[in-house]
């Protein structure tokens, strides 16, 4: 059980979620993904919802060239109408790492599990936003070698506006804490911003500028990206998404592609 925690974790409670969901009702799936800003709406009351996907970052500046391969999954569990449990994980992660000038390793296992909630404060109201905030904490439950330094807590806020002819505006600020090499704690921030618009009754597009990390440099950096993506609703409770990532720094992975798919019961 040490070995993969993330994916024993995930299936007990993916398991005994589903067991004990409700029939789904009339309205359309709603999904965090793909991109770094999230919903600030919730499943419901008696709903589960499974987003998960398949990931490659590329990463190639002077000093380090990696690909990484990952799985990022969500677990969302309607605990009532304006609240979810979560449960999250990069999942089965794998990095070929191949330095200039060094030699090249495969280093694969799995990554640290975070478990959250999600509360929706409000719908929108005129120029209002309708708004939802997600507390997490990251647990050091991975692989030894990709395993995070103690529990690493974050608070976001969500604020979407619907706009006119199908437009949408989605804004993510929030906060971090978490432990360098050497177990010393430090913060640093989160900023998203996207404009969405839907196609028809089905597909819906986005692009997006994100910093999932605002940091000073002893601390890994600021991380800035641009990424775009497309979903599409197979039915009311199924839905494929594919987005592509281009990191604006040299601390961002330069390239990524993503694939996803998200169900609800």
């Amino acid at each position: 059980m040490s070995q993969c925690p993330s994916r024993i974790l995930l299936a007990a409670l993916c398991s005994l979620a589903i067991a004990s969901a409700h029939a789904a009702d009339d309205d359309t799936i709603s999904t965090d993904r793909p991109g770094v800003a999230e919903s600030s709406t919730v499943v419901g009351k008696g709903r589960v919802q499974l987003e998960t996907s398949a990931q490659w970052e590329r990463l190639r500046n002077d000093g380090e060239h990696s690909r990484t391969l990952s799985s990022p999954t969500l677990l969302r569990i309607g605990v009532g109408e304006n609240a979810e449990l979560r449960i999250e994980t990069d999942g089965r992660t794998v990095i070929h790492d191949h330095p200039p000038g060094s030699p090249s390793s495969v280093d694969a296992g799995w990554a640290d599990t975070e478990a959250g909630v999600k509360w929706h404060l409000a719908d929108q109201q005129d120029t209002h936003p309708s708004l939802g905030v997600l507390l997490h904490a990251a647990l050091p439950s991975g692989s030894a070698s990709l395993r995070g330094h103690g529990v690493r807590p974050s608070l976001r806020l969500s604020a979407e506006w619907a706009l006119a002819d199908g437009y949408s505006l989605g804004l993510m600020p929030g906060i971090g804490s978490d432990s360098d090499d050497n177990d010393k704690r430090y913060g640093y921030g989160v900023l998203a911003a996207n404009l969405g618009k839907d196609f028809g009754e089905r597909a819906h597009g986005f692009v997006e500028l994100a910093a999932p990390q605002v940091a000073r440099a002893s601390h890994g950096g600021t991380q800035l990206l641009a990424d775009a993506g497309v979903t599409w609703a197979l039915d009311k409770d199924c839905q494929l998404d594919v987005s592509v990532t281009h990191g604006l720094n040299r601390r961002t992975p330069d390239l990524g592609l993503a694939f996803g798919l998200s169900v609800r019961r």
